[in-house]
């Protein structure tokens, strides 16, 4: 399975194309709809969401409600457009309406000043439009397909926010991916804490009175993962290494771990690897899941464990110090419309990303030109497993 995704923030629409999907998976805009509405709750969100209802509309690679095998292509429209049909016009226009909401003072932490100086832009909106975490709407999307084949094959993914600006959620010991799913959903900030809530709110208040920024972690679970996924051979064939730049594709996102990640620096061997069990159920299993999932790049059958760090984002309504890229004088960056803090719908990107590269990793592992033949041999190989 490849993907591409295309579209400006402020541009008419956004654009993806998926190809490698089996023939005869059900599919539907309301599957897809349902994880663009996830995307855009979550407390902190800024105005662009009081605008943005995303609706997204299959164009091709599906027909009666199931994949063809062929490409899909979805589309979301941006409501924000007709706002913008000027400024980000596809013909050309007179040079008067080329300064229209120019953008010459950079934002600290942003893609504008790099992005200029890398593809000659004198406009930096050519660039922030582009880099801008409106993209993330159409991997939301992608997710949302990714996630359908999952559930199909009884996997199970769930995100929920682990801290947010310093506040930590305390996470129940042996709390199931259900349970995470269930109890993150029914939260505005999408912790399994709630005695943490209040206090995350306040702060999030708070943050955008002082018009600054906030920043955190998220956690992705996968359950229901056979082992195997994955392989030792190669660099670029470890799974949990294409979750890993997956997680850090993500905007603003600076790091990604697995299982009891950095802390295995400080921990002696005893208390990180994994011992091995075995029971005539369920076959080979581990007493705990320090390792996140992964052992040696591959799946080892417990469920995933991955979390990612999100950075403030950087467009401040109190902006930094910048440099006008015309005058090569100090002033403060541009403002741009933002969150005080995106951490809560990030679990939900991250949630899709991940989901992407695991369904990817099945497809690839599994015969699948048609739904049906994908199904029959995860389930042979899943019978192997218990038997091996």
């Amino acid at each position: 399975m490849r993907y591409i995704t295309a579209g400006e923030s402020h541009g008419p629409e956004l654009t993806a194309i998926i190809e490698g999907l089996p023939a005869g998976m059900p599919l539907s805009a309301e599957d897809i709809n349902h994880e663009l509405a996830r995307r855009q709750a979550g407390y902190g969100r800024g105005g662009r969401m009081l605008i943005e209802t995303d609706q997204v509309r299959i164009t091709s690679g599906v027909r009666h409600g199931k994949t063809l095998g062929s490409p899909v292509t979805m589309v979301v429209e941006n409501k924000d457009w007709k706002n913008w049909t000027k400024v980000m016009s596809i013909e050309e226009v007179e040079e008067k309406q080329k300064k229209l909401r120019r953008v010459a003072r950079p934002r600290p932490g942003h893609a504008d000043l790099v992005g200029g100086m890398k593809y000659h832009h004198d406009d930096l909106r050519n660039v922030l439009e582009r880099s801008s975490a409106r993209e993330t709407t159409m991997r939301v999307a992608i997710g949302a397909v990714a996630k359908k084949i999952l559930s199909e094959l009884d996997i199970e993914v769930a995100g929920h926010v682990t801290m947010l600006g310093g506040i930590k959620a305390t996470i129940p010991e042996g709390i199931t991916v259900s349970e995470v799913k269930a109890i993150s959903e029914a939260s505005d900030v999408r912790v399994v804490d709630p005695t943490v809530e209040s206090e995350i709110r306040q702060l999030i208040d708070q943050t955008k009175r002082n018009g600054d920024t906030i920043g955190g972690v998220v956690e992705v679970l996968v359950g229901g993962v056979p082992a195997g996924l994955g392989s030792y051979v190669q660099w670029d064939k470890k799974l949990d290494a294409k979750i890993a730049q997956a997680v850090v594709s993500i905007n603003a996102f600076k790091g990604a771990e697995f299982g009891v990640g950095f802390e295995a620096g400080v921990l002696p061997g005893s208390k990180v690897m994994d011992e091995i069990l075995w029971n005539e159920e369920d076959g080979y299993t581990r007493r705990s899941n320090n390792l996140g999932g992964f052992e040696g790049g591959m799946t080892n059958g417990e469920p995933i464990v991955v979390r990612g760090v999100m950075k403030p984002i950087p467009t401040l309504y109190k902006p930094l110090q910048s440099v006008d890229i015309d005058t090569k004088q100090p002033y403060k960056a541009s403002v741009e419309r933002s969150d005080s803090t995106a951490v809560p719908a990030a679990s939900v990107v991250a949630e899709s990303v991940v989901a992407t590269v695991v369904a990817n990793e099945i497809l690839e592992k599994f015969s699948s030109d048609s739904f049906e033949e994908l199904v029959q041999a995860v389930k042979e190989y899943r019978e192997y497993l218990k038997n091996y």
